[in-house]
């Protein structure tokens, strides 16, 4: 790597912006930044709740970004928006969102155990992309770990989240 690519990724680095690369090793803080290793996804039924509040915390119903270990190496990840959809005791709990969409690929997702819905576009990406929310997988997030917030989820598009959760046991 020559000099200036290095410094302007140490730069984006110490602003609190991701790697530009997709794949980055877990930060110090992330989804299980208490001093030790991810715990792993939730694996329970969740209480599902809804409240936005204006405040500076993450919050039910909200979109935050933070840390996604992926599935299989939770000691690598990227940043990304995730819904959040409940709390475990001082964790939350939060669904990932990706723009890519998975309706052409609906078929090999399924034969995964992988089910998206669909939720549109939003404040929580700047290019207003369509988004959809992973609702088979439950991600643990440490609270003081979100490092941004985008935005609340409109009620009625978090109720279809909710429903496609109760759809597949767990909510």
């Amino acid at each position: 790597m020559n000099r200036p690519s290095l410094l302007s990724r140490l730069a984006r680095l110490l602003r609190g912006q991701a790697p530009s690369r997709g794949r980055s090793p877990r930060p110090a803080t992330g989804a299980g930044s208490r001093g030790t290793a991810y715990r792993g996804d939730f694996r329970g039924r969740v209480k599902v709740s809804y409240a936005p509040q204006h405040d500076d915390r993450p919050d039910p119903g909200e979109i935050v970004w933070a840390w996604v270990p992926f599935e299989e190496d939770h000691g690598r990840g990227k940043d990304r928006p995730v819904l959040v959809i409940g709390r475990e005791r001082d964790w939350l709990l939060g669904l990932m969102l990706t723009s890519k969409d998975h309706d052409r690929d609906a078929a090999d997702e399924a034969r995964h155990g992988r089910m998206w819905v669909d939720i549109g576009a939003g404040a929580w990406d700047g290019q207003r992309r369509p988004s959809e929310v992973r609702v088979d997988r439950v991600l643990r997030l440490d609270p003081a770990a979100v490092r941004r917030q985008g935005a609340a989820l409109e009620r009625a598009r978090f109720e279809q989240v909710a429903a496609a959760m109760r759809s597949i046991g767990r909510a």
